[in-house]
Order: structure tokens, then sequence, then C-alpha cells
């Protein structure tokens, strides 16, 4: 049977277990692969939205004059100003993994990504709260 990039091979079963490499399970196949440069190559496509979409956020707070809530926002919408222009010259952007790996950023980097998620989670529930005061009030 002729192998090549056009022949048809029907899967030997529907994980193809048969088929891989020795020593891996078929379904780790389908696993995305951790560490070196895959392990941040996602996280670059996500800082300029990020930036953009909390900017407006806090821009949009002012505007309304949601003393409180702009006031919450403003440092968070700074650092990620900050942090997106003192980008090194050379990186590839705020998350360069071998910079990462190789000074010893990995424990910083994810202590802000703790603080952020727990920001995050906090105004998710102050906006909740203030949605559903808005519509009982209405």
């Amino acid at each position: 049977m002729p192998s090549g990039p056009w022949t048809f091979r029907p899967p030997l079963n529907a994980l193809n277990l048969i088929g891989s490499p020795p020593g891996e399970p078929g379904w780790r196949r389908f696993l995305p692969r951790r560490g070196g440069r895959g392990s941040c190559q996602l996280r670059p496509l996500w800082v300029i939205p990020e930036l953009i979409g909390h900017t407006v956020v806090t821009v949009l707070m002012l505007i309304s004059l949601h003393w409180f809530i702009f006031l919450l926002n403003l440092p968070v919408a700074t650092w990620n100003i900050y942090r997106y222009i003192m980008v090194p010259s050379g990186n590839m952007g705020v998350f360069d993994p071998t910079e990462i790996h190789n000074r010893g950023q990995l424990k910083s980097h994810m202590k802000e990504a703790m603080i952020k998620l727990g920001f995050h989670l906090l105004c998710f529930f102050m906006y909740l709260y203030s949605m559903i005061l808005a519509l009982i009030n209405d």
C-alpha cells in the first residue's frame, strides 16, 4: 500500500490509540504541549485587547460619573499601560518566554496573574450587584 501525504489511512479506532508513538497514549496527542515558547504563544494576542478594553471601561466610568468604580479601575488600567510601554526592545512582547525563564520572572508573572484574577472577580460581583440593583429599582 503506498504511503504519502495524499494516501488515505482510516483510523484504527476513535482515538487512534494504536497509531500513536511508543510510550505516548493516543489521546495525549490532542492535549496542548507545555513549556518553551508554546506556553506563552497565545498570551501576546490578549495583551492589546485587554489594554484597550480596560482603558475604555475606565474612561466610560469617568464619563458616567461612577467615581468609586473609576477609582478602582484606574490603577489597573495605568499598570496595563505602563507594562505595555516598558517592554524592552528585542523582546517578543510583555510575556517573552525566554526572558521569563532566564531571569526568574515566572513567580512575579504568576503573582500578577493572581492579583488580576482577584480584581476581575471583585469587579464581576460588583457589576452583578449593580445590575441586579438597577433591575430591582426599575
